[in-house]
């Protein structure tokens, strides 16, 4: 049985679900993106509200949710049970690297004295001084949490097509897509991406550039929010620690639903 912490932490989730509130502003895009019965992986899964948006606009979509904290894995499953959705979800308590393994969950201590959950990152090891580049933290929480490859994953679990992977991972972006390199290139799935520059940086020894590299090399189009304006980029938005953007590869625009990255493919 959940605690009532996590129960409370659920029911928060689950109620703003229903009414789709506190949700992203590229969250409502993803109605372009899926149709059928697309498979998709959610790549730092928190509370599960992507999840649950993917399969009220693709009814047949099938979701695997990785979630890295054990506290909020708990939360995950119970909002996924609470939806009634557990049948297209499989939730997996992990978080994505180049590498299967275990790695540290570094969690801030916000200076309300409140964790913050939604900064949490994977490290190898413990970091001196504050946790984050971008925030200030009054000390940290650290657990080990089991780590996959996503290459690795799919394989094991006979995933033969992903169509879809939506990725919120604070800065260990790059080091998961470099472990579903094998993904991309036999797939060429959408992608929303949250790319953070200062971390990527700071505690991954990457970058914004070298993550969109990745996605360019392949033949990959870029586009972001700017207001409530859809642009193609060929860089990230400079000056901020952090921002989500769409991939879109051309071979998929033919597949993609009536909508505005279809329109956006087509010119």
């Amino acid at each position: 049985m959940p605690s009532l912490r996590v129960l409370g932490h659920a029911f928060r989730a689950w109620r703003r679900n229903l009414k789709w509130s506190k949700h992203e502003p590229e969250t409502p895009y993803l109605a372009d993106l899926l149709s059928g019965a697309p498979v998709c992986l959610h790549v730092g899964a928190s509370d599960g509200r992507h999840s649950y948006v993917m399969t009220q606009v693709a009814p047949k979509a099938f979701i695997h949710a990785f979630e890295p904290s054990a506290f909020t894995f708990q939360v995950l499953q119970t909002c996924i049970r609470w939806h009634g959705i557990s049948d297209r979800v499989t939730v997996v308590h992990a978080a994505a690297a180049e590498t299967s393994g275990e790695m540290l969950l570094v969690t801030p201590k916000k200076m309300s004295g409140r964790m913050g959950r939604a900064y949490a990152f994977v490290s190898h090891t413990a970091p001196n001084g504050p946790a984050r580049p971008d925030l200030e933290d009054q000390g940290m929480d650290i657990q080990p949490t089991p780590v996959v490859r996503l290459d690795d994953y799919c394989a094991e679990q006979g995933i033969e097509r992903v169509d879809f992977i939506r990725m919120d991972i604070e800065g260990a972006e790059q080091k998961a897509l470099e472990g579903a390199q094998g993904v991309l290139d036999r797939d060429r799935p959408h992608v929303l991406l949250e790319i953070h520059p200062a971390m990527l940086a700071a505690r991954f020894g990457g970058s914004a550039d070298e993550v969109v590299a990745m996605f360019r090399t392949r033949g990959y189009r870029m586009f972001a929010l700017n207001g409530d304006r859809l642009e193609e980029r060929t860089t990230v938005v400079g000056d901020l620690p952090w921002k989500d953007y769409f991939f879109i590869h051309p071979s998929r625009a033919s597949r993609l639903p009536d909508g505005v990255f279809k329109a956006r493919m087509a010119a």
